[in-house]
């Protein structure tokens, strides 16, 4: 839809999709307007080499305002919003993301961190890393092109990790690792996790010591998206605070860790069984 800027910036088109930044989302043309992080003139460095280096995966910088907003350029596709749609949970889809994240990992690789910026750590590897890892890569921060993953979105809670903590979150909302339950609201049409995991690991290209230690790390990962729920209704957040409560409230983060612990040796075999 378009809509008229509050601040005279004239006739734009609000792009969905997202909580933190709901309705503050604008495109003009091939320009995509928004809340800037604080770390944004970090990241738009590291954003710029990495095109540099020959990843296009990924938004370019415009320019940071002065308003605390930021422009960057417009990356066209499809973005896939919940409830997620059939064609976004194939393999062949989930393979195109696994494909692209080590694509990215691989050029961040070659980029130092800057450790002057104060990187968020609410989703952040809790053991830290010499990699900027993107640590949000949900369906909603992927933009898909004939239905394989053409670049990831919203990088405002990058932050240095390990690569396998990356892995770790985007199994968690790709698979998606979550029990029946939780997975029905927003993946009607969610598969079967176990052989899912293993996908995701093929296309990424974990090593056998990367796999066994994976399940074990997105619980971990789990824990970490619960400690962010938790600081949202702490600080009186009415969009998480909706969320929290229609999705279930801490009775649907209980049922899921306590699946994904249970479940945790049959996600290592299926990781790890030789394929016929």
């Amino acid at each position: 839809m378009t809509t008229e800027r509050a601040d005279g910036g004239g006739t734009a088109e609000v792009l969905a999709g997202g909580l933190a930044n709901a309705g503050a989302v604008f495109r003009r043309g091939d320009v995509v307007d928004r809340p800037a992080p604080p770390t944004a003139r970090a990241l738009h460095a590291h954003l710029r080499e990495l095109a540099e280096r020959g990843f296009t995966g990924a938004p370019a910088p415009v320019r940071l305002a002065g308003d605390g907003r930021e422009q960057l350029t417009f990356v066209p596709g499809e973005v896939a919003l919940p409830p997620f749609p059939a064609w976004v949970m194939t393999d062949d889809a989930l393979a195109s993301v696994g494909r692209l994240l080590r694509r990215l990992h691989d050029t961040a690789a070659l980029i130092p961190v800057d450790r002057a910026a104060d990187w968020p750590r609410e989703l952040a590897d809790p053991e830290g890393g010499t990699l900027l890892c993107h640590n949000d890569i949900c369906p909603e921060n992927v933009v898909f092109r004939s239905g394989r993953a053409a670049a990831f979105i919203d990088f405002d809670l990058a932050a240095p990790g390990r690569p396998l903590w990356d892995v770790a979150m985007t199994a968690r909302y790709w698979v998606p690792v979550l029990d029946p339950a939780t997975a029905a609201v927003h993946y009607p049409t969610a598969p079967d996790p176990f052989p899912r995991l293993r996908v995701l690991a093929d296309a990424y290209g974990l090593s056998p010591e990367d796999r066994a230690a994976l399940p074990a790390l997105v619980e971990q990962a789990t824990a970490a998206g619960r400690a962010f729920v938790t600081a949202r209704l702490a600080a009186g957040d009415p969009v998480y605070t909706a969320a929290h409560a229609k999705l279930g409230g801490w009775q649907r983060w209980d049922r899921l860790q306590s699946w994904q612990t249970a479940n945790r040796e049959r996600f290592v075999a299926a990781l790890l069984t030789e394929m016929p």
